[in-house]
């Protein structure tokens, strides 16, 4: 049997299975319209899903960048005024200052860098003018404490961290 199976195979492809038929090949021209339709719109179909994804890919990014930056700034700028906030309470108090202003520079200053750090092009301008400001305000007041300003130099460079840190952090929310 195995042996007849064989022969067959080898005869079909001695012989071959095609057949050759006479004529001339036409294109059914009612249909070719149709089928041009056909592509079209699936090549229309095709390229609006691509934009809509792509749309939806860029949203994205842009969150995360909101979300990095407005999470650096409320994080870091927490511990920089509660550091602030002991050095004043110590001044206030007639108490020595020297122990706590460096933490107090050192938390403001990393709060600067890691909001600046946290940038990317996905940010608004707007967002990015408002980090920026929080940025310079934060070195203000470093310097004013490691400077020993006057109280009301301190007061308003404090003053001025306070609204550009508010006015960040509102964007921030507006940004969700």
């Amino acid at each position: 049997m195995l042996a007849l199976g064989c022969i067959a195979t080898l005869l079909m492809g001695i012989v071959g299975c095609t057949t050759v038929t006479n004529g001339t090949a036409a294109p059914d021209t009612k249909m070719a319209p149709a089928y041009r339709q056909s592509v079209s719109s699936s090549v229309s179909a095709s390229i609006a899903t691509s934009s809509v994804r792509e749309s939806q890919r860029q949203q994205s990014l842009t969150t995360k960048a909101v979300r990095s930056s407005c999470e650096s700034l409320a994080t870091t700028s927490k511990d920089a005024i509660d550091k602030v906030n002991a050095f004043v309470g110590a001044f206030n108090g007639g108490h020595g200052t020297g122990p706590l202003e460096g933490p107090a520079v050192a938390a403001l200053n990393n709060s600067a860098s890691t909001v600046s750090n946290s940038f990317s092009d996905a940010l608004s301008s707007q967002l990015k003018d408002a980090f920026n400001a929080y940025i310079d305000a934060a070195h203000g007041v470093a310097n004013a404490i490691g400077t020993h300003a006057a109280t009301g130099e301190f007061n308003r460079r404090v003053d001025q961290l306070n609204d550009t840190k508010t006015k960040a952090l509102k964007l921030c929310l507006s940004s969700y």
